[in-house]
């Protein structure tokens, strides 16, 4: 057969197997598909218009053939080269290059266009070529420079390809060389015929086949044998112990973790199956299976997470099975620590209170029947010890309290800390030891070789009768029980009642009741008349009381025991105190004297004598007729300023009197102490004592004392007209009691006092 018609033959394939793959590429969903698409149908028409050349016997098909493979090289190397920057995943970002190429292959093409009319880029001359008539190009300069244009876009293309190949991993140097050399090739055929002249010109069959290869390792290929012996290099160096086993069982492969924690070396697995007995002993012979295992060696206990799996064929049978075993121990070490600290208190290694809520909730879920006794711990004044001693000895005084607990709470029992200086426990209600408890906690002493200070810690009980109740709930309850032994310094454990929540609710609802009380004035003053020997009324005391809207009339010992503990006193007083100089503006007629009281409490909140004398000046009245009532216990702290405050006070005008004495422990060094002008007696020895000689010597003398320190005696609590004859006798100054008159509301006090005259 002549030799032309095998290569058309060849041809005529190659074509038909561009145009398929072309049209597989353009369905593809992969990215590069519409660019390799483009780039194989670029390659169709010169490689038809060499098939026109080759089998053309006279001058027209070869002419056509010629225009076709020249202008269509053009096309094709500009597809190839956005192909090239496709596959390698090169953006093509510089526009002026972009650019310059289509002007360049543009000028190309017109300039072989018009050959026809100006026979300027080549001629055709007719040779014999196996007995038959064959029509070789003749090139002139353009054809040249269409030839070093094409050149350097596939110089250009080598370029990328040997880039990407050099500077990727040896998965993808594969594909970027297998398309790297098999161009390099066919522009060397190529240059081969444009040099030699050789008539037959094959090189196009280089093109096709180069375009099938793009083909393939653009959308086929994989590298089946790189990526095992990848695989098995990975796998060599995965932390996890890795055993591969043939279809019989045996081991035919373990990696170096694998050897490792066999200790096997050399080539020889037979006796893998036998060390590995211990890890799979859980596994009840099943063919896939994952499991735990904890196991003790030479180093202490390790963790292991173990999975088996079977490896099958298409049909089913069974090719292998593999077997991963990856140490857990530092990750089950490294979670129990971080279990631990989030289940136990960082300083004091107790329970946190989650964690405290969450146990107690399981044991009284358990169903035992037994009863048990909640219990809320605090530590009394403990921001007075840091204050005092500094943070690093108030840690350890929490230390030292998580120590008595561990040593103390007997077994079945449970606690942990709740926050700040609080705890929890909780202890069957047979192991509670009221009175050992008692003992233990009035010598607990923290020491810490350089101080000794004994820890005042209250314990609220709270008895579990409903285990249903929320443990939220039932330390709330505890905690309202050691709450009521705040300011108690000899008993440490108080047990909750339903007395005891009632008073809270009641505390918390008057407290949050006083604005709106003092804004509305439901809090008023009643007044209760202070007479002399002659039985003249000469002035008052203001008594706070509060007709509420919805719990009605309440007496002071109703709100003011509570408004001493929070603090919130102070504004009472300062309300009471402005009441006070608005009765006295509005009676400026009289002489008559308003005392008002001021709280132990008022000295924190306020500067009192700033805000009296303010008080003084705005509504303009005489100072000595506000007189101000103190009680002792306001001397028990500060005492040198308190002194001097009191003295300014009465330098200013203000009368003083001391209210209480007689009640208190220190009252006679008080009398000597403080800056005052009356004192006001209380009855309570008439009270206690009846009329017996001790309690009346009692008075003559306090009487007499305070007549001769030119300090005025008032005697309060005064119900029988015996008591007020026998008092005046006795030379007191001052009454104020029953006897005379109860508190009143203002109106009455002015109706039966003011008016009256």
């Amino acid at each position: 057969m002549n030799i032309r018609y095998i290569f058309s033959l060849i041809f005529i394939a190659l074509s038909v197997a561009l145009a398929i793959c072309g049209l597989v590429a353009f369905r593809s969903k992969k990215a590069i598909g519409v660019r390799l698409g483009r780039l194989l149908f670029a390659l169709l028409p010169p490689v038809l218009g060499n098939l026109m050349i080759i089998g053309a016997i006279t001058k027209p098909p070869a002419t056509v053939g010629c225009y076709m493979y020249y202008i269509g090289i053009d096309f094709t190397v500009f597809s190839l080269l956005r192909y090239t920057l496709s596959y390698c995943n090169i953006p093509w970002k510089n526009n002026r290059a972009r650019v310059l190429v289509l002007s360049l292959l543009g000028l190309d093409v017109l300039q072989l266009a018009l050959n026809p009319f100006f026979g300027h880029a080549f001629s055709l001359e007719r040779i014999e070529l196996y007995g038959w008539p064959y029509y070789r190009m003749v090139p002139y300069l353009p054809q040249n420079l269409h030839r070093l244009l094409v050149y350097s876009l596939l110089v250009a293309v080598l370029a990328i390809f040997l880039a990407k190949m050099l500077h990727s991993s040896r998965i993808n140097t594969r594909r970027y060389g297998v398309i790297f050399f098999t161009l390099l090739i066919v522009i060397v055929w190529c240059s081969f015929y444009v040099i030699s002249r050789t008539p037959l010109d094959r090189s196009m069959i280089g093109y096709g086949v180069f375009g099938l290869l793009a083909f393939y390792f653009s959308l086929y290929y994989k590298p089946v044998r790189l990526l095992n012996r990848i695989m098995m290099d990975i796998s060599a160096e995965l932390p996890d112990a890795l055993f591969f086993f043939d279809d019989a069982g045996e081991c035919i492969w373990l990696n170096r973790e694998g050897r490792r924690l066999l200790d096997v070396s050399g080539q020889d697995l037979s006796g893998v199956g036998e060390k590995l007995k211990p890890f799979c002993a859980s596994s009840d012979g099943a063919d896939d299976w994952t499991s735990r295992l904890e196991l003790d060696g030479d180093e202490g206990r390790r963790y292991y997470a173990l999975e088996k799996r079977t490896i099958r064929d298409g049909r089913g049978y069974v090719d292998g099975a593999f077997l991963s075993i990856r140490d857990d121990t530092q990750a089950r070490l490294d979670l129990m620590r971080q279990t631990y600290r989030a289940r136990h208190d960082e300083l004091t290694g107790l329970y946190t209170r989650s964690y405290l809520y969450s146990r107690i909730r399981e044991k009284l879920e358990g169903g035992t029947g037994e009863l048990y006794c909640l219990v809320f711990a605090n530590v009394s004044s403990f921001k007075l010890i840091n204050d005092i001693f500094g943070i690093e000895f108030g840690n350890n005084v929490l230390r030292q309290i998580a120590d008595l607990l561990r040593r103390s709470v007997p077994e079945g029992g449970l606690y942990g800390r709740l926050g700040g200086d609080t705890f929890g426990i909780l202890v069957p209600e047979a192991d509670f030891d009221t009175d050992g408890i008692e003992a233990l906690l009035t010598g607990f002493t923290v020491s810490t070789g350089e101080i000794d200070y004994h820890v005042l810690i209250h314990l609220g009980v709270f008895e579990v009768s409903d285990a249903s109740l929320e443990v939220s709930v039932m330390f709330d309850r505890a905690r309202i029980a050691s709450s009521s032994l705040r300011n108690d310094y000899h008993t440490h454990i108080a047990w909750y009642d339903d007395g005891m929540r009632l008073n809270m609710l009641w505390e918390q609802r008057i407290t949050g009741d006083l604005q709106s009380g003092l804004a509305e004035r439901q809090i008023v003053p009643y007044l209760q008349p202070l007479v002399d020997q002659a039985g003249n009324l000469v002035g008052a005391e203001a008594l706070v009381r509060w007709n509420h809207p919805d719990c009605g009339f309440l007496p002071p010992g109703k709100f003011i025991p509570v408004f001493e503990q929070n603090g919130m006193i102070a504004e009472v007083d300062r309300y009471m105190w402005r009441c006070a100089c608005e009765l006295l503006d509005a009676w400026r007629d009289n002489n008559l004297f308003i005392s008002v009281n001021i709280s132990p409490k008022d000295f924190y909140f306020m500067d009192v004598a700033a805000e009296i004398e303010g008080l003084v000046k705005a509504y303009g009245i005489d100072p000595a007729r506000l007189r101000l009532e103190i009680t002792e216990s306001v001397m028990i702290s500060d005492v040198e300023s308190k002194v001097r405050l009191l003295a300014d006070l009465r330098a200013a005008g203000f009368i003083v009197e001391m209210d209480d004495f007689g009640s208190g422990y220190s009252s006679l060094n008080m009398l000597k102490n403080m800056p005052i002008d009356v004192i006001k007696i209380d009855m309570v020895f008439l009270r206690d004592s009846g009329h017996d000689d001790k309690s009346m010597k009692i008075l003559r003398n306090i009487i007499s004392m305070s007549t001769d320190l030119n300090i005025v005696p008032l005697t309060e609590g005064v119900e029988t007209e015996k008591q007020y004859a026998d008092l005046s006798s006795m030379g007191c100054k001052l009454f104020q009691g029953y006897f005379f008159a109860k508190p009143m509301p203002v109106a009455d006090f002015k109706a039966r006092y003011i008016d009256a005259e």
